[in-house]
């Protein structure tokens, strides 16, 4: 069987997401296209293109090295990216392959930014400046509940409980289901957007028969926090790194936020505690006594 193929075969079997699978696929396919132009004499070009294992098994360490070092210093690709390849590669070459390629082979040092967080004032703004009811609804729905932008985009009609005021997200990161939040200040809204859609469409924020994309859904935010004035990069991530920050200020149990934003670790929940400015408002600088 084609490595690539295998490689695909082998994701789905271990239960990775579609898009999981299609960016390990690509991600290998550009390193086989780094391969072919470093060397042109061992057959990756062919590789590309007869989708034979030849180029594959003629890989080494020194080209993995070699690549990542390329992405690093020539594609100036971020930590985040670069890490991704190496586990695309390290899955392919290591796991299934079983070349042993990535021994001693260490991940790129990740960057430690802090979540773009909205003040509360901020989220008032962006609300007011999206015009477009779906579009305002949208964002305010994203920001009361936490959703990860592709969890709301994928979030269907029967998923929500309007009674209980909960809602289902199915298969979400880690292929993990899990409970969500209805704001209440948004039930009947949603109640009415749902009943007044132009199709019987099974997702909660459709276009015409089909979900709203995750693109479609990022150039609403953006286009709103512009019209706001907002001056921070404002995606749909920030909608959910305010949800988790204001709930933290607000007195929640870390350990309840991790329930809702589906985080298996603490850990990743715990960077809200940096990114909060309640507690730092109450320190009083020593310039101030002077």
């Amino acid at each position: 069987m084609d490595a690539l193929k295998e490689l695909e075969a082998e994701l789905r079997i271990r239960g990775f997401s579609q898009r999981t699978v299609a960016t390990y696929i690509w991600q290998n396919q550009q390193f086989l296209k780094f391969l072919a132009a470093r060397k042109p004499d061992l057959g990756f070009q062919r590789t590309l293109s007869e989708n034979s294992q030849g180029g594959h098994s003629n890989a080494t360490r020194r080209d993995i090295t070699a690549y990542i070092a390329f992405l690093l210093n020539e594609r100036k690709l971020k930590p985040g990216s670069v890490n991704l390849a190496i586990s695309a590669l390290k899955f392919l070459y290591d796991d299934l392959l079983k070349k042993d390629l990535f021994k001693g082979i260490k991940k790129a040092k990740p960057e430690r930014k802090l979540p773009v967080v909205l003040t509360k004032e901020e989220v008032r703004k962006l609300i007011a400046a999206a015009l477009n009811p779906k579009h305002n609804l949208l964002i305010r729905f994203l920001y009361g509940s936490g959703l990860r932008v592709s969890e709301a985009t994928g979030l269907q009609v029967d998923d929500l409980d309007f009674d209980e005021g909960v809602g289902l997200v199915r298969g979400g990161k880690g292929r993990k289901d899990r409970n969500i939040i209805i704001p209440k200040n948004l039930s009947s809204e949603l109640k009415a957007h749902l009943k007044n859609r132009e199709h019987e469409n099974p997702f909660v924020f459709g276009v015409k028969d089909h979900a709203m994309t995750i693109r479609q859904a990022q150039r609403i935010v953006t286009a709103a926090a512009k019209k706001a004035g907002i001056r921070k990069r404002v995606f749909c991530h920030a909608l959910r790194s305010s949800f988790a920050t204001h709930l933290l200020e607000a007195g929640t149990d870390i350990r309840v936020i991790q329930e809702l934003l589906g985080h298996a670790d603490l850990g990743t929940t715990q960077i809200y505690t940096k990114v909060s400015t309640a507690r730092i408002k109450l320190v009083k600088s020593p310039a101030d006594a002077l």
